[in-house]
């Protein structure tokens, strides 16, 4: 039986992004070990957005793995661990190292093969690509609110 750790995060930046609650994805995910046959040794829950580097509970769960015997993660995608490249490559790096040698996602397939890496880090790539394209949108929307209702910039 695969032995792994939990991580589920949802960040209050996230509200409109099609991402399942933290209560969602660990019921899923749990769903999803019984299914597989993974065993849950512990699990993570955060609440910062992925797109800067440096969030305490990721970076808890990576250094356990690079510390312990516990060799896998199970998240719901992998968007939720990584929406930049310095914890993207923290994970592949990981990978090439044999440390963390299992990775579960209910909706994404990963093996640990040259390809399997690509299509990882194009999965990472693709989730910070979606949250720019959201953050761009919704500013240029703001910026025509303001317009529309005649707002101006007070001068100080």
């Amino acid at each position: 039986m695969n032995k792994v750790f939990l991580y589920a995060r949802k960040s209050d930046d996230e509200h409109d992004t099609p991402i399942l609650s933290v209560e969602e994805q660990i019921m899923e995910l749990h769903s999803f070990a019984n299914r597989e046959q993974i065993e849950i040794v512990d699990t993570f829950i955060e609440f910062k957005p992925a797109v800067e580097p440096g969030r305490p509970i990721f970076n808890t769960m990576l250094s356990q793995i690079e510390d312990t015997d516990i060799s896998g993660i199970l998240a719901w995608h992998p968007g939720i661990l990584a929406r930049n490249n310095i914890d993207g490559g923290r994970i592949i790096y990981l990978i090439d190292t044999c440390k963390l040698t299992t990775l579960k996602f209910p909706t994404f397939w990963f093996e640990s093969t040259p390809q399997g890496k690509f299509m990882l880090n194009r999965a990472f790539e693709e989730s910070r690509f979606y949250i720019n394209e959201l953050s761009k949108e919704m500013n240029n929307e703001f910026q025509e609110r303001i317009q529309e209702e005649g707002w101006k910039r007070p001068d100080f």
